[in-house]
């Protein structure tokens, strides 16, 4: 399905036209189980640093231990999304949506736990106190609208931060991620395809 021409293809689950670094970090959803949740996050490596290769790097599982300090500790972890937005816009994707990313770790969504289970999880490259750029809500807007119209079981309902599944334990996207730009760009998302049926 397509959205702001994005497409999604149903059966692969991969985005067509975007970059594509597919991560070992990630299995098949339990039986029976659709995504029903999206889940956007925060990050940057090193901290506050942009551009980088590292993110790649620490999805692929190959984040070298000594490029950074910081990184003695991340280099081991068996993490990934589904995709990330660049400062540009620019997505990757690591993850195809059909399968489980291992992005919420220790999660907990309306009650129900395991959020990796039944969730779709978008990265953004960037921190909690450094504002998001138009490009990556522009192309944070479309691939939501993308995804929506590909995934019956989810909702423009069922949005949430990193930090609503996880309190205490993660706090991104934080406050610099300005969520009523985020529906607003959808309700036009929506109109548009609406006017276009």
């Amino acid at each position: 399905m397509s959205a702001a021409g994005l497409y999604i293809e149903p059966a692969t689950g991969l985005l067509a036209g975007v970059r594509q670094v597919l991560s070992p970090h990630c299995d098949a959803r339990p039986g029976g189980v659709a995504p029903e949740v999206i889940v956007v996050h925060g990050i940057s490596l090193p901290a506050g640093e942009f551009g980088g290769p590292w993110i790649d790097h620490l999805f692929a599982g190959s984040l070298p231990a000594g490029a950074h300090p910081s990184f003695r500790d991340t280099a081991g972890l068996r993490v990934s999304a589904h995709t990330l937005l660049r400062r540009d816009g620019a997505i990757t994707q690591y993850v195809p949506f059909g399968l489980r990313a291992w992005h919420a770790g220790q999660s907990q969504y309306r009650g129900r736990t395991g959020c990796n289970d039944f969730s779709i999880g978008i990265e953004l490259e960037g921190t909690d106190a450094i504002p998001y750029t138009d490009a990556q809500y522009a192309s944070l807007a479309a691939l939501i609208a993308a995804l929506l119209a590909t995934y019956p079981t989810l909702s423009a309902e069922g949005i949430t931060g990193h930090s609503d599944i996880a309190p205490g334990r993660k706090s991104d996207p934080g406050p610099a991620f300005d969520w009523a730009r985020l529906r607003s760009l959808l309700a036009e998302h929506r109109v548009e395809t609406e006017e276009h049926a």
